[in-house]
């Protein structure tokens, strides 16, 4: 394909970004996105899953018979199926929530994420429901990181059990994620989670987008936050740390179980665009971010387009 033609793409695509904030890429035409220069990613998301591998029962006032992670298998294969390009994602409460759980403690879900293909996750506060023993007992049965960039575990057993970020290599382009959790104190017994220490979600937000993007030449950074999307008092949430941020390009939320019909779009520090989304909980949503990147232009996000899916 000729460089006119590449630019004249290039440019249409970056007229449709501007013209709509809720535009769907997913059905921009694929002869737009058929070369090399221009990569679409897609990003899959899940929080709040509380050990919901089947549906809801039938007898749930709510969401009868709806969500599970069955199902939600099923979704991720067929977004594999039509884009090569996926990271799956969670940001955590994996555990807790069914009998499932109450027998086979964190390590069916584990299992079941695993053989979903999880690429990462992070800590949630139920995590710590067995103590550090019950999540170092099951941990090995993830066969993905668990980032955790502001709990220091080192006066822990679970001393480096868990990586502070993770780099994702998907056709050229490097993807950096780091993971924050929320303050455990007065919302997770002492007991339970011993001597580890919480530090300042903003100042590690700061250090690791940072060093994800300045050392590690990472052309997307994903923060990976069970903080909770937003909350009446200043308390920090996703919201609030959005405009903290500088090189953070989406942030992933879980812990207040919020159910957005869109992700936000909102202005980092420095004034540029910063995503924030959340899909619900219990496996009845997934959320789905698509980026487009430039590789001519040094794999620069130019659009991106969103998609939550309901799995029922």
């Amino acid at each position: 394909m000729g460089g006119s033609t590449m630019n004249s793409r290039r440019k249409f695509i970056r007229q449709l970004a501007g013209a709509s904030a809720g535009l769907a890429f997913m059905n921009l035409p694929e002869r737009l996105l058929a070369a090399e220069d221009l990569i679409r990613l897609s990003i899959v998301h899940t929080n709040d899953i509380h050990c919901h591998i089947d549906p809801f029962p039938d007898t749930d006032p709510s969401y009868a018979g709806q969500g599970g992670m069955a199902r939600l298998s099923g979704l991720v294969k067929q977004i594999r199926q039509e884009n090569e390009n996926v990271l799956l994602l969670d940001a955590g409460d994996m555990f807790q929530g069914t009998p499932y759980f109450n027998f086979y403690n964190g390590e069916l879900i584990l299992k079941v994420m695993s053989e979903m293909g999880y690429d990462a996750s992070t800590i949630g506060n139920h995590e710590f429901d067995n103590g550090l023993d019950g999540i170092s007992n099951v941990i090995d049965f993830a066969r993905f990181p668990l980032i955790s960039s502001n709990y220091d575990f080192s006066q822990t057993s679970l001393y480096d059990r868990f990586p502070k970020y993770a780099v994702f290599h998907k056709r050229g382009i490097k993807v950096g994620l780091y993971g924050l959790g929320i303050e455990l104190e007065g919302l997770v017994s002492k007991k339970n989670y011993g001597d580890t220490l919480y530090l300042d979600p903003v100042k590690t937000t700061i250090q690791m987008e940072s060093f994800l993007k300045n050392e590690k030449k990472c052309d997307l950074v994903i923060c990976l936050s069970h903080l909770g999307l937003s909350y009446r008092n200043n308390k920090i949430s996703d919201t609030v740390l959005a405009g903290e941020t500088h090189f953070t390009d989406l942030i992933i939320g879980g812990h207040t179980h919020t159910f957005l019909e869109a992700p936000l779009e909102m202005k980092n520090a420095d004034g540029k665009r910063i995503i924030v989304n959340q899909a619900g909980w219990g496996g009845l949503m997934a959320g789905r971010i698509d980026f487009i990147l430039d590789k001519v232009e040094k794999n620069t996000p130019i659009a991106y387009s969103q998609n939550l899916h309901i799995v029922s």
